[in-house]
């Protein structure tokens, strides 16, 4: 299960994610990124809460950096141990901006 907060505010847009993106709930936060981008010229995943990365997920990230590249920035926040090790083990780590 995903929850996903969504804050949009003069040109940028918060997402708070909370527990985990997989195969099940990816498509979720691709519809809900992909619907919220007009505009958006800086987008923050806080990952505070996100218990999990699966594969499908990863794919959505890459997609919304690619989206992002294009008008303004991604960031992403609050990464825990256990999905830090994912995104350094895939070389997400260095394709994301993680704070």
């Amino acid at each position: 299960m995903l929850t996903i907060q969504k804050a949009i505010e003069n040109g940028n847009a918060l997402f708070t994610l909370a527990g985990r993106l997989d195969t099940t709930t990816a498509p979720e936060l691709e519809q809900a990124i992909s619907a919220s981008l007009n505009g958006i010229t800086a987008l923050v995943l806080d990952m505070a809460e996100l218990t999990y990365v699966s594969s499908a997920g990863l794919r959505v990230l890459l997609s919304a950096q690619k989206a992002m590249a294009k008008q303004g920035t991604l960031t992403i926040r609050n990464v825990n141990e256990t999905v830090m090790e994912i995104f350094e083990v895939t070389g997400f780590s260095d394709i994301l901006t993680i704070e």
